[in-house]
């Protein structure tokens, strides 16, 4: 199969696929939702966290060649410190219920108005998509195996994301349908930075392992900047026990997946 064809349908699976699987969770009774959203944000992070150590950064690190390696790590830093200022742009956030702290301080800067809620939903979530397609496209140009890995991890985190995004845009006076067709949209965004990465990487495949640096990057802030710090919510040591399992699951998987397609 075609590269292209490989990108195509991953990042659809990573956005559309996921939008509709969170419109799918938003069935489930809320107190039933409430109870599994934070065992699937545990799973994420472990997705996250094997993905950018065991999967894009060592394959950055080997098709940087004989390069230093330091500068691999320094795009690393520099990439969490860009997302960390995109959060506070609120352009980059990861929300898991109507109650998102970004979600509060923009709608007080915004004097509660629900189209600024809606416009930030969207236009943050199309930033953040259109970034994750390019990062899949990079990770298939790399390495199909990589790709499939990669689009596994996006997959993992967007779905608990897009309920966040859901919730709110139902709470600020969206029907279910419109909410759905406007997460649809915006996740088209994958695709859209998916084909232009495809056709601006193979002519510059001397910088995919920065880019390969980049998407570690993202899944390590995600991961440790907006899901994990969700888990410190409980503090009982069964749900401690839990969310340690969830985690160890998220990694092995990748492991798994990444081991067994090579």
């Amino acid at each position: 199969m075609d590269i292209l064809y490989w990108i195509i349908i991953f990042s659809l699976l990573g956005g559309v696929l996921s939008v509709i699987a969170a419109s799918a969770f938003l069935l489930i009774p809320e107190a039933s939702r409430n109870r599994a959203l934070p065992h699937a944000v545990s799973f994420a992070i472990g997705a996250l966290l094997g993905a950018a150590f065991l999967a894009l950064l060592p394959h950055a690190m080997a098709d940087n060649g004989a390069k230093d390696f330091h500068q691999i790590g320094l795009t690393v830093l520099i990439g969490i410190l860009v997302f960390f200022v995109l959060e506070k742009m609120v352009l980059w956030r990861h929300c898991h219920s109507d109650h998102c702290e970004a979600h509060t301080h923009h709608e007080a800067f915004e004097q509660g108005s629900q189209h600024s809620t809606i416009s930030m939903i969207l236009i943050g979530d199309g930033l953040h998509n259109f970034v994750d397609g390019i990062l899949i496209a990079a990770a298939f140009l790399t390495d199909i195996h990589l790709g499939i890995v990669t689009s596994i991890a996006v997959a993992t985190h967007e779905i608990p994301q897009e309920v966040g995004d859901f919730a709110i845009l139902l709470h600020s006076g969206l029907s279910r349908t419109k909410a759905l067709l406007l997460n649809i949209l915006s996740s088209l965004t994958t695709l859209v930075g998916a084909i232009l990465a495809y056709a601006w990487l193979q002519d510059l495949s001397s910088i995919i392992p920065t880019v390969l640096a980049i998407a570690a990057s993202s899944f390590i802030y995600i991961a440790m900047a907006d899901l994990l710090p969700n888990l410190h919510k409980r503090t009982r040591l069964s749900d401690t026990l839990k969310q340690l399992i969830l985690i160890v699951s998220g990694i092995v998987t990748i492991y798994m997946a990444h081991s067994s397609l090579h």
